[in-house]
């Protein structure tokens, strides 16, 4: 999540070494795909019977940070049915139903399914480096299938996003002096609050007739060294969700524009460039919503419920793969509400849905 950390437990290797002796038990190939040291996607493949179609299932291994959680974050437990822990909800709750529904693909082989990919991918709560390699893979997918937590429905649009940081630069002295120094951090608050203004504009324009207006918020502020020295830094980062249709660079030159009118000379604060970009995923981004119908009828056969479809305001790995040209729906058990939260769950009735869902898509899209 953008924080310095080290040490192989805070990457995804461990969790790409269980996968791949899954899939080596399965009897399926597997490939491990290197994105950055000890990150590696998980790629394995199930041939169909006589397949007209192949559809790419992808679930990301990574989660968030465990800060402030109050239930052991890594010991699965269950209570009133559901399972607790960090990342049930985001994702492992949607990553297990997919396994054990391709596992069900592998072992029974049912005539005229659809072949599949089962992507496990990496970096997808941070910057996305995990999908945006994907994308740029030739796998011969005809639809994607991302699971994240929709409470069984059917995600066709969402937001979204890109994030830089903007530094402003002082003069350090000792703070008993401090008239003979420039405090950075005197510097940022102007522009921290004009940035609250221009949200507030942003909330005021035209909306996306699901996804609603475009947002920014200032999420972290870091500066200076200690207490006692004026801070000669101060840096900010700054999180702008976009809706289908906005240019993640264009949106940045507009924040620019609005604080420079506001504020005037620009000498000692510094734009630093993007470090994350997620594209918007758009209903009709490469003709998704003709698979909409498809999938939705296969999911209520699955669960004996029609799924709504339906928007949402977060980013998911759909956004880098819907850019490459691939059609994609996201669809998984949870709620986001638990999603990150201190105490996250998922409900197991719905990772069994899911299950059935999963299967159930691959059987009936098989062509």
């Amino acid at each position: 999540m953008g924080r310095p950390l080290s040490g192989p437990g805070f990457l995804e290797v461990g969790m790409s070494d269980y996968l791949e002796r899954w899939f080596r038990e399965l009897g399926v190939p597997c490939e491990r795909q290197t994105v950055a040291p000890g990150r590696d996607n998980l790629l394995a493949r199930y041939e169909a019977p006589d397949a007209r179609r192949t559809l790419l299932f992808d679930a990301h291994q990574d989660t968030v940070p465990t800060d402030g959680m109050t239930i052991p974050p890594f010991v699965p437990a269950i209570v009133s049915g559901r399972l607790h822990g960090r990342g049930s909800c985001d994702i492992k709750g949607g990553m297990a139903a997919m396994l054990v529904a391709f596992a069900r693909l592998v072992r029974e082989r049912p005539r005229g399914s659809a072949s599949v990919v089962m992507a496990c991918t990496v970096d997808e709560e941070f910057t996305h480096t995990g999908s945006t390699l994907l994308a740029a893979t030739p796998h011969g997918a005809d639809l994607a299938i991302i699971a994240e937590p929709t409470r069984l429905d059917l995600v066709n649009c969402h937001r979204g996003a890109v994030r830089w940081k903007i530094r402003a630069r002082g003069v350090a002295c000792h703070s008993s002096t401090p008239h003979l120094g420039v405090n950075a951090i005197y510097r940022m608050a102007p522009v921290i609050a004009a940035l609250a203004e221009h949200a507030e504009d942003l909330s005021k324009a035209v909306p996306h007739p699901v996804l609603g207006p475009p947002s920014l918020s200032v999420g972290r502020i870091e500066g200076g060294v200690s207490v006692n020295v004026v801070p000669d830094w101060c840096e900010i980062e700054v999180d702008r969700r976009l809706i289908p249709g906005e240019d993640a660079r264009a949106s940045i030159a507009r924040v620019e524009r609005f604080l420079r009118d506001r504020l005037g000379g620009f000498e000692d604060l510094e734009f630093l460039p993007p470090w994350g970009v997620m594209p918007a995923l758009a209903p009709d981004d490469m003709g998704s919503i003709d698979w909409v119908g498809d999938v939705g009828r296969a999911v209520a056969s699955a669960t004996g419920r029609t799924p709504r479809v339906t928007g949402v305001p977060y980013g998911t790995n759909a956004g880098p793969l819907s850019a490459s040209g691939l059609p994609c729906l996201v669809f998984g058990p949870g709620d986001i509400a638990q999603a990150h939260t201190k105490d996250e769950w998922v409900e197991l009735d719905q990772v069994r849905a899911a299950v059935d869902a999963y299967y159930q898509i691959a059987r009936d899209l098989g062509g």
